[in-house]
């Protein structure tokens, strides 16, 4: 009899502490969900692009409205984008860049938009000096080739096809992070779309990590390079 009491007891206890611990477990649980479905308000989403630099390259007399629109954007659509130079296609944050790729696939739009990137790299404080571009073309295929700051990249190597847009703009991305490794920087161009309003921007590994934990990740916003040519 006295076994038996005891066992009940033992029994008794085990399903309490149990019941504690997975309490404890919920909770802990809960906490976590609750930590991951914290959303940052537009300000708050300005502050933290401020902390991490985002604003460094954009010019004192454009900063206000710059902030301004970062927070309109992802307040009322959730987009990571800022605004432009009236009629224009420059951006006011310098780190933002749109590219026609149609245009820039043909003769002329690879410096077009060697010199559109350039005061960005002056604001970093690189160079960006291109020469030498030549062209070899025939029926089928076309070799375009250019030197940046003595160093030659290629703009496109290939068979005619209906990908030469997307071929033409990943060079273009690759060749310029190529001369941003090589003159020390640890921020990259990430390609965000391709086409008519194509457009890729620059960003620290730390920028884009706050960009994929606070807005969607799909076609309107930066990935890796790698990613990009896997859905493309």
């Amino acid at each position: 009899m006295k076994h038996i009491f005891l066992i009940i007891i033992l029994l008794t206890f085990l399903a309490c502490n149990s019941k504690k611990n997975n309490t404890v477990f919920k909770t802990d649980k809960t906490n976590a969900e609750n930590v991951s479905l914290k959303v940052l308000s537009g300000k708050e989403v300005v502050n933290e692009l401020e902390k991490l630099g985002f604003f460094n390259l954009t010019s004192e007399s454009e900063l206000e409205m710059v902030k301004i629109g970062f927070e309109k954007a992802y307040s009322n659509f959730n987009f990571f984008r800022g605004p432009m130079r009236g009629e224009t296609q420059s951006y006011m944050d310098n780190r933002y860049h749109m590219v026609d790729c149609e245009e820039l696939f043909e003769i002329g739009g690879l410096t077009k938009y060697l010199d559109q990137v350039k005061p960005t790299f002056k604001k970093l404080g690189l160079e960006l000096n291109y020469a030498n571009e030549k062209s070899e073309q025939d029926q089928n295929s076309w070799k375009h080739t250019i030197e940046l700051n003595g160093i030659e990249y290629t703009a496109f190597n290939e068979q005619f096809s209906d990908q030469d847009w997307s071929i033409a703009y990943i060079n273009f991305i690759e060749m310029l992070n190529a001369q941003l490794r090589q003159q020390n920087l640890d921020e990259q161009f990430y390609p965000i779309n391709c086409g008519n309003d194509g457009t890729f921007v620059l960003l620290t590994p730390k920028l884009l990590e706050f960009v994929h934990n606070n807005y969607p990740t799909d076609n309107e916003h930066p990935t890796t390079m790698i990613n990009w040519k896997n859905i493309k």
